[in-house]
C-alpha cells in the first residue's frame, strides 16, 4: 500500500516536471523561432555566398607496346619505365610505366608542388590507383567551373601523354634500327658472303680435281720406273704422299665451305628473314598505344559544395537545439535569482 502511493507521488511529479517544461517553452516560443531562425538564415546565406566547387574525374590507362620474342626481357630491363615481368617466348605486351609509380610522380608535381600556388581556378585533388587494375589510374580535380577542372587534368594527361610518346618514338626508333640492321646483314650474306663462298668452294674443286689428275699421273709413272730407276721412284712416294695429304686437306676445307653455304643458305638467312618480318610486324601503329583518356573527363553540371540543403538543415538543428538550451538556461539564472531574493530581504 504504502509502495504505491510512492510510485504515484513520483509519477505526479514528473507530470508536473514536463507540464513545467513545456510551459517554459512554450512561454519563450517566440525567443525560440527568433534564434533558430536566426541562425538558420545565417547559414542560408553563407551556403549562397560560399563560392561553389565543381569536381572533375577521369579514368587514366597507362600505354603499352610490343616486343618480339628473346628482345623482350633484354629491352625491358634496359627501359627503367617498362614492366619487367616480359615473356621471352612471344610478342610481349611491355606497359610503358609502373602505374604506382607514375601516380607518385604526378601527385609530386601537380599536387605538392602547386599546393602553395593561390588564385588558381582549380587544382588536382587526388591521383590513386584503381583497385585491381594495376596499369589504371583515378585523377581528381577540384575548382570554380567545370572548364577549369578539365582544363587543370588536360594538363596532367598532356604531360603524361607527351613523356610517354617519346619513349614510344625511342622504341619504334630502336625497332627501326634493328631492322636496318638486319637487313644489312642478310643484303651481305646474299651479295658477298655467299658468292665469295661459293667462288671458293668452286675453286677448291677444281683443286682437288687438279691434284687428283697428278696424284693418278705419279702412280702410273711410278709404275713404270720403279724397277729402272729406283731413286726418282723414292721421289714420286714422296711427291705422292704430298698430294694425298693436300688433297686431304684440299676435302676438309670444301666440306666445311659447303657446311658453312648450307647454314647461312638454310639457316641464317631464313632466321633474319623471320626476325626483319617480326620487326615489320612490330613498327605497325596498332602495336604502339600512348597513354590514355579511358572514356572522357567526368564533371557534373551541379556544384560538389557548398551542400546548401545539407548546410541549411544542420544549421536548423542546431540553432534550434542551441535556442531550446538558451531558454532552459535562462530560466535557470532567472529561478536561482528568485530563490536569492527572498534571503536577501
Amino acid at each position: 500500500m504504502q509502495e504505491n502511493q510512492v510510485n504515484t507521488q513520483r509519477y505526479e511529479e514528473d507530470e508536473i516536471d514536463l507540464r513545467e517544461l513545456f510551459k517554459t517553452l512554450m512561454k519563450n516560443k517566440i525567443k525560440i523561432v527568433l534564434i533558430t531562425s536566426l541562425i538558420t538564415l545565417g547559414a542560408v546565406v553563407y551556403a549562397f555566398v560560399m563560392p561553389k566547387i565543381y569536381e572533375g574525374k577521369v579514368i587514366l590507362k597507362v600505354g603499352e607496346y610490343k616486343l618480339a620474342n628473346a628482345n623482350a626481357n633484354a629491352n625491358a630491363n634496359a627501359n627503367a619505365n617498362a614492366n619487367a615481368n616480359a615473356n621471352a617466348n612471344a610478342n610481349t605486351k611491355i606497359t610503358i610505366a609502373d602505374a604506382s609509380e607514375l601516380s607518385k610522380e604526378l601527385e609530386i608535381l601537380f599536387i605538392d608542388i602547386l599546393k602553395n600556388e593561390k588564385n588558381r581556378e582549380a587544382k588536382i585533388d587526388s591521383i590513386n590507383l584503381i583497385k585491381q587494375q594495376k596499369n589504371f589510374l583515378e585523377i581528381s580535380a577540384l575548382g570554380s567551373s567545370n572548364d577549369a577542372v578539365s582544363l587543370e587534368i588536360k594538363k596532367v594527361v598532356e604531360y603524361t601523354q607527351n613523356k610517354h610518346q617519346k619513349l614510344l618514338d625511342e622504341v619504334k626508333e630502336s625497332h627501326n634500327n634493328e631492322t636496318k640492321y638486319l637487313e644489312s646483314k642478310l643484303l651481305i650474306l646474299k651479295t658477298k658472303t655467299l658468292p665469295s663462298l661459293t667462288e671458293k668452294i668452286k675453286r677448291y674443286k677444281n683443286d682437288v680435281t687438279l691434284y687428283e689428275s697428278n696424284l693418278l699421273d705419279l702412280k702410273q709413272n711410278f709404275k713404270k720406273i720403279k724397277n729402272s730407276n729406283p731413286t726418282l721412284a723414292a721421289i714420286q712416294i714422296n711427291e705422292q704422299r704430298y698430294l694425298v695429304d693436300t688433297i686431304s686437306k684440299l676435302k676438309n676445307s670444301l666440306e666445311s665451305f659447303e657446311n658453312e653455304k648450307e647454314d647461312i643458305e638454310l639457316i641464317q638467312i631464313e632466321a633474319l628473314k623471320e626476325q626483319i618480318k617480326t620487326l615489320q610486324v612490330l613498327i605497325k601503329p596498332y602495336n604502339y598505344k600512348n597513354t590514355q583518356i579511358v572514356g572522357k573527363i567526368m564533371t557534373n553540371d551541379y556544384a560538389i559544395k557548398p551542400k546548401k540543403k545539407l548546410i541549411v538543415v544542420v544549421a536548423f538543428v542546431t540553432g534550434l537545439i542551441l535556442s531550446i538550451f538558451l531558454v532552459f538556461f535562462m530560466e535557470f539564472i532567472k529561478g536561482f535569482r528568485d530563490e536569492d531574493q527572498p534571503s536577501l530581504s
